[in-house]
């Protein structure tokens, strides 16, 4: 499997590092709640800062990702400090991928943009999960308009938030060298009703001071992250 994260997992890990108290990665881990003595499976885990956390709160945690390099970065944090987490190569978006696993809850930080086939995912997310357990994930937010040139808006300047696929930034950041699939609200909202996985909760937190502080002079404070819980609905149940 070709991963884009392959070709830079040295700067995906100097730039996001191992703190969880990032205003998205933060409000994840509050939406997630209590894990403690939960099966728990993290979807494009990368170098497993979140895997790591959630394991550290009492969590048993398998975390997939498609980068063989991410995966090879969290596999040595779990060999210097080991917290019983397994590490699984494997496209998230197949068919038949973890078959037969079950899992209590199922999170996803920033993952969703870099997944292209969003289906594909929720297919697996609502065959993962027991009836009730949740998904948890976090992503930029569809309606950031951008404010600097390594803070993108979620959507080709140049085509607007209805124009929905997948784009290349040009910077020198995330976006700009992995690229990232823009889609509106109503899309996730829809993909994840449509697989039977139901909005409970949703946040929006404020960009916290280091990002503030990049906010072009005279514009109006925006939402910045979208981060949302969706519980599993029962297959006997109707909607």
């Amino acid at each position: 499997m070709v991963a884009r994260y392959d070709q830079m997992a040295e700067f995906y890990e100097q730039r996001s590092g191992g703190s969880v108290s990032d205003p998205a990665t933060a409000a994840l881990l509050d939406l997630a709640g209590d894990v403690s003595g939960r099966r728990l499976l993290e979807v494009a885990c990368g170098q497993g800062r979140v895997a790591r956390e959630l394991a550290r709160r009492g969590a048993t945690l398998t975390g997939v990702d498609i980068s063989a390099a991410l995966l090879a970065k969290a596999r040595a944090y779990e060999e210097a400090d080991p917290l019983g987490i397994c590490y699984l190569h494997a496209d998230v978006t197949a068919a038949g991928v973890l078959d037969g696993q079950e899992f209590d809850g199922v999170v996803c930080n920033y993952g969703l943009s870099d997944v292209d086939d969003l289906d594909g995912l929720l297919a697996n997310v609502a065959r993962w999960l027991r009836p009730g357990g949740w998904f948890v994930f976090s992503l930029l937010h569809p309606c950031f308009p951008g404010w600097d040139s390594d803070a993108p808006s979620s959507w080709p300047p140049d085509q607007g938030y209805f124009q929905e696929g997948w784009w290349l930034a040009g910077n020198s950041g995330y976006r700009g060298r992995v690229g990232a699939s823009h889609r509106m609200i109503s899309t996730y909202l829809n993909a994840l009703t449509g697989h039977g996985l139901i909005l409970d909760r949703a946040a929006e937190p404020p960009p916290g001071p280091d990002m503030e502080q990049r906010r072009p002079p005279g514009a109006a404070p925006v939402p910045f992250y979208l981060v949302a819980r969706a519980v599993a609905l029962n297959p006997t149940a109707s909607l």
